[in-house]
């Protein structure tokens, strides 16, 4: 029967699953596959699973679980397999690789940091500071039908806008970085200037909330979202 395969962990993870149900219309309960020093944990499935709210929350729900017991590989979601024969085939194969990224997770979370700027005041910090671009705003604004005008302004505000948002990006990630035993710059969407993950050890997630805190409080424009802590998905 097909599987749904939620994560990888060590054979000696206590796996407490009791009570949880996986994915699709009717969820199978969730199990184990092992394969010497490995298990998977996955759950029968009858149809292709697609990311519902309900299906995403099941998936979501095991990672936590089996977080709150020790270092897990979780994987996106989406994952399936054809039976528990290939599993394990997997398992076998790849166990080495496993094995050590499993030590390498241990003890650490991630958290995601995503930054934004408010355009409206970027655009007057720019004008406040380039001569030429508030003089080409002032004429804009008084009237001048010049058409190159609109286009050279464009260029400076665009220019600086990406030349200030790398800027910024790059001294949060400095004051970040420190803080975790490895981290992934992710590319920036939806208007923000960082999207930032950080794998953190357990003992150090203290002062990443105060560094947090900090950075919420100083960064003047800067709107902060943080959330952690997470299951490592950018680190497996």
């Amino acid at each position: 029967m097909p599987l749904y395969v939620y994560s990888i962990t060590a054979a000696t993870h206590p796996c407490r699953l009791d009570g949880l149900t996986g994915v699709g219309a009717e969820p199978a309960p969730v199990r184990v596959v092992t394969a010497g020093r490995l298990r998977a944990v996955v759950s029968d499935i009858e149809e292709e699973i697609r990311p519902k709210r309900r299906d995403l929350s099941a998936h979501q729900a095991v990672q936590e679980r089996l977080m709150a017991d020790g270092p897990v590989l979780p994987l996106q979601f989406g994952y399936t397999a054809p039976d528990d024969q290939a599993v394990v085939r997997v398992l076998e194969e790849r166990a080495d690789a496993y094995l050590e990224a499993l030590e390498r997770l241990r003890g650490c979370a991630e958290y995601h940091v995503r930054a934004s700027r408010d355009q409206d005041a970027l655009l007057r910090e720019i004008l406040r500071d380039s001569d030429r671009a508030r003089s080409l705003n002032d004429r804009i604004r008084g009237g001048d039908a010049d058409p190159r005008l609109p286009l050279e302004l464009g260029e400076i505000v665009a220019g600086e806008v990406q030349r200030r948002q790398e800027s910024l990006s790059d001294e949060l990630a400095r004051m970040l970085v420190p803080l975790a035993q490895e981290h992934r710059a992710h590319a920036p969407a939806d208007g923000d200037v960082l999207n930032l993950s950080l794998l953190v050890r357990d003992d150090d997630k203290d002062d990443l909330l105060r560094a947090q805190a900090r950075l919420a409080e100083q960064a003047e424009g800067v709107e902060f979202r943080f959330s952690g802590p997470l299951p490592p998905y950018s680190f497996v």
